[in-house]
Parts: C-alpha cells; sequence; structure tokens
C-alpha cells in the first residue's frame, strides 16, 4: 500500500519533479523538431518526446531519486515505461481535448497536461517501480 506519509516522501517527489523538469528539454526540444523540422504529424512527434523523455527520466530517477539497488533492471525499467505509457494517453487526451474542444495552443495544452501526468507519473511509480518491499 502506498504511504504517503513515509519519510522522504516531499524530497523524492521534489527530486522527480527536477528530473520531470530536465526531462521537459527532452520532450518538448524533441518534439519540436519532430514537428516543426521533420513535419511529423503532431500526436506523433509529442509521443516520440514523451517517450524519449521518459527514457532519460526513468535513468534519473533510478539513480538520483529513488536510489534503486534493483538488480531486475529489465522489469523495473518495463514498469516505469508501462507507467510513463499510461501517463502519454493521458497526456494525449488532456492535449485532444484542450486543442480540440477548447481551442487552446498545442504547446499551451502540453505544459497543463505534463502537470497532471507529473502527478500520475510520481505516484505510480513509487507504488509499483521503486516501491519499497
Amino acid at each position: 500500500m502506498l504511504d504517503l506519509t513515509q519519510p522522504g516522501i516531499v524530497a523524492k517527489f521534489l527530486k522527480f519533479g527536477a528530473v520531470g523538469f530536465s526531462g521537459l528539454f527532452v520532450d518538448f526540444g524533441l518534439t519540436y523538431v519532430c514537428k516543426e523540422w521533420l513535419g511529423i504529424q503532431k500526436y506523433v512527434s509529442n509521443a516520440i518526446g514523451f517517450m524519449a523523455a521518459a527514457s532519460s527520466n526513468y535513468y534519473l530517477n533510478r539513480i538520483w531519486t529513488f536510489k534503486s539497488l534493483n538488480p531486475n533492471i529489465f522489469v523495473e525499467y518495463s514498469e516505469f515505461i508501462l507507467i510513463a505509457i499510461v501517463g502519454l494517453a493521458i497526456n494525449t487526451l488532456i492535449i485532444w481535448l484542450l486543442v480540440t474542444r477548447w481551442k487552446l495552443n498545442f504547446y499551451v495544452s502540453k505544459v497543463f497536461a505534463v502537470g497532471v501526468v507529473t502527478i500520475w507519473n510520481f505516484l505510480a511509480n513509487l507504488a509499483i517501480t521503486f516501491a519499497i518491499v
């Protein structure tokens, strides 16, 4: 069971946020290059940027945020990526709703979606990927 009162939870969330912020540069940068320079469809570009950032975030969260010593890196990475894929679905749905229904700018919508997905990703990874057993 997820215990949000465990010692260091705020520090972990702040570290997770810092790692996520670094991932924003990967995500937005790659999304922009794919969409604007390479002409790849915007939702495909979003998925490419999002998944590249998820991979770099896994590594940084493993060694810094959660200090994981789990020897089964493949399973741990797979859990992280599966959580990121659910996050990607949430991210894409939010962007789609904000762009098509509310007529907001794609990148403004993406900023909002990233905020929501950050909370999802932290809680899911704390409970599953990096759970202390």
